[in-house]
């Protein structure tokens, strides 16, 4: 999350100088090499290292995103974006599978010389050009809908860390008792539902609503649904796991929403000239949203298992009481003033 926060937005400043697909291509390319050498890796600091490079000089989010705006018509540019986030839900879905059908123990006796790439300092240099970073970070549009995103991925940030902490926790302390095996499940299924809401739902529902409505009332309801959370510690087995399951799938599809429905709110800020660039910056905004949500998430958890007989909000019901008001924050933001409105989407 650092690399790719420090050097998203000067790859979509690249991606819209030169184009989106070298990019695209040295970004794949570097991803296939840095995933490789961390799988290598002989020490700690070695895997720290090129997770850290993997992120730096992985450009791929700003220029894909705005490319899938770009390659559909208005009308189309909901599914386009969804097609993006679908993506990830299959890989969230194929990707630990066949991790855990290869994986092994093995001991790992490789002598790895260090690879310096000459080509990110020439890219470092372009983004010397100041007038288009002050021109996105005054277009209040483009920066409102970033600062939505940002909200929104904190949120799902810190649900998801608090999520597999208070499954796998004593049902004594408000958790439900789940195993790892569990939880995995769990996750499996909300990846495979997001998969099919992105694909057939989203896009009818965006159509209808438009994505500043559906963002408010994803919203609402993800409020709502948190509060139903500590209860289901008292439900019986057979019924919690399909009761913590549906609720699961609605939470991270509703979180989906607003986060896709931001993308069209970006997209629609800027110019063509400089979508990749404004999707770069809130990739960078973003990542650093997500890097301090997890530390937070675990503190407040660890917190409020020390206070299980309070008065108000006991254990529990305390953290879900605060995901509740990130969300609410994420709720008036969607309101004027700090909301603004593109042009090229219907105020109704």
């Amino acid at each position: 999350m650092l690399g790719r926060a420090l050097t998203s937005t000067a790859w979509g400043m690249i991606a819209d100088r030169i184009g989106r697909k070298p990019v695209i291509i040295l970004s794949i390319i570097s991803t296939l090499l840095f995933n490789t050498l961390f799988g290598l890796s002989v020490n700690y600091w070695m895997a720290i290292a090129t997770r850290f490079l993997l992120g730096s000089l992985n450009g791929l989010l700003g220029p894909i995103r705005a490319y899938a705006v770009e390659v559909c018509r208005t009308e189309h540019q909901a599914i386009g974006l969804t097609l993006v986030s679908t993506s990830w839900a299959i890989g969230l879905i194929i990707g630990p599978a066949i991790g855990g059908y290869l994986a092994q123990e093995t001991l790992h006796k490789h002598k790895l010389h260090k690879t310096e790439d000459q080509g990110i300092e020439d890219f470092a240099e372009q983004q010397n050009s100041s007038t288009t970073n002050k021109s996105l970070l005054k277009n209040w549009p483009l920066m409102s809908s970033i600062i939505l995103f940002c909200v929104t991925s904190f949120d799902d940030m810190a649900y998801t860390e608090i999520f597999s902490l208070w499954a796998e926790s004593d049902k004594k302390y408000g958790g439900l008792g789940f195993s790892s095996e569990d939880v995995g499940q769990v996750l499996a299924v909300t990846g495979a539902s997001i998969l099919l809401y992105q694909t057939f739902v989203y896009p009818r529902i965006v159509k209808v609503l438009g994505p500043v409505n559906a963002s408010r009332i994803a919203a609402i309801l993800s409020m709502v649904l948190l509060f139903t959370y500590p209860p289901m510690t008292h439900l019986s087995k057979p019924w919690l796991s399909v009761v913590v399951n549906i609720a699961s799938m609605l939470k991270n599809n509703l979180v989906v929403t607003v986060v896709t429905c931001s993308f069209i709110l970006q997209n629609n800020s800027v110019p063509q000239e400089q979508r990749a660039t404004a999707n770069g910056l809130a990739t960078t905004l973003m990542s650093f949203f997500k890097a301090f949500a997890p530390a937070g998430a675990g503190i407040v958890f660890s917190w409020a298992q020390k206070r299980q007989h309070a008065f108000l909000f006991p254990g529990d019901q305390m953290v879900f009481f605060l995901l509740d008001i990130v969300i609410f924050v994420e709720l008036i933001w969607t309101f004027k003033p700090f909301l603004a409105i593109p042009e090229q989407i219907p105020r109704s």
